[in-house]
């Protein structure tokens, strides 16, 4: 499927002029990347969105619902940024409020029911941290999904997609397996945000993200991700169909190698492996 985006491209769009970790953090970010949508339209059939948290609202910033993956019914759950101006403001940004986060539970509580395996595409900045949002429990609505998902009984494939920022993008993160594009970034802060703590300014942000190793093949070393998916030579905003198509054989390889488990030894295995991360032994 072409893309007509692409021929605006410009050659300066390919990759930044930078090398590094804040070059990814770039890439992450840029704004004719594909998004959760896209994704889903090309890696997807039969997607039937669902709505609301039925108890305070709808959050436009998450959507999901029921799809099949070739022939296979699942649910997918995302996080969907905009690219106009109104998109963005509609989408908030991709960042989820209290309801985005309950409405994501109340889709994965719903295929535990009928037995489909959870597709999660995590690509936030972050958790909202608007008034509003603290007042309607914003932590809380975190804490609640993080918990349910460590002892959900379907399979869990978390994919992230272009920035996976602290909590915000945990909450539909806890995956038996967790892939990660290869210039997305996945981080407990944001390099800018980093910088005004450690230096009471953002200008050495290009530092901070260095530090804080969110690259793909740095997670990979610490074992926070499972499998690092390729992106077109240059990044996925240059082909969305064969960033794709990578990874869509990523996750289906990657569902079959966990769907066969029995229910009560996914969920230790998946309980195991996150309550592992940030451990180290000195030799």
């Amino acid at each position: 499927m072409h893309d007509p985006r692409r021929d605006d491209y410009r050659i300066e769009d390919e990759a930044p002029s930078y090398q590094g970790a804040w070059a990814r953090v770039q890439l992450s970010r840029h704004e004719k990347r594909p998004y959760t949508l896209d994704y889903i339209q090309r890696i997807f059939s039969s997607f039937h969105e669902l709505h609301g948290d039925r108890k305070f609202a709808d959050d436009p910033s998450v959507i999901g619902g029921f799809a099949l993956l070739d022939t296979r019914p699942v649910m997918v759950i995302g996080q969907q940024k905009g690219r106009t101006t109104r998109e963005r403001l509609f989408r908030n940004y991709g960042m989820p409020k209290p309801e985005g986060y309950r409405k994501a539970l109340r889709l994965m509580q719903l295929a535990e029911k009928f037995g489909r395996p959870v597709i999660t595409l995590i690509d936030t900045p972050g958790a909202y941290p608007g008034i509003g949002a603290e007042e309607r429990g914003q932590a809380e609505a975190i804490a609640t999904n993080l918990r349910t998902m460590a002892r959900l009984r379907v399979p869990i494939i978390t994919s992230v997609l272009g920035e996976g920022g602290s909590g915000g993008a945990l909450a539909i993160g806890m995956g038996d397996r967790v892939l990660m594009l290869e210039n997305a970034i996945y981080s407990v802060i944001s390099p800018e945000s980093c910088s005004a703590i450690l230096w009471k300014d953002q200008e050495h942000a290009r530092e901070a993200a260095e530090m804080l190793h969110l690259t793909a093949p740095d997670l990979l070393q610490f074992r926070v991700i499972d499998e690092i998916v390729p992106e077109p030579p240059g990044g996925a905003q240059l082909d969305w169909d064969v960033a794709a198509a990578n990874l869509k054989v990523a996750i289906v390889s990657n569902l079959k190698a966990v769907e066969h488990l029995g229910e009560e030894e996914r969920c230790n295995l998946r309980f195991a492996k996150f309550r592992k991360m940030g451990e180290f032994i000195d030799a």
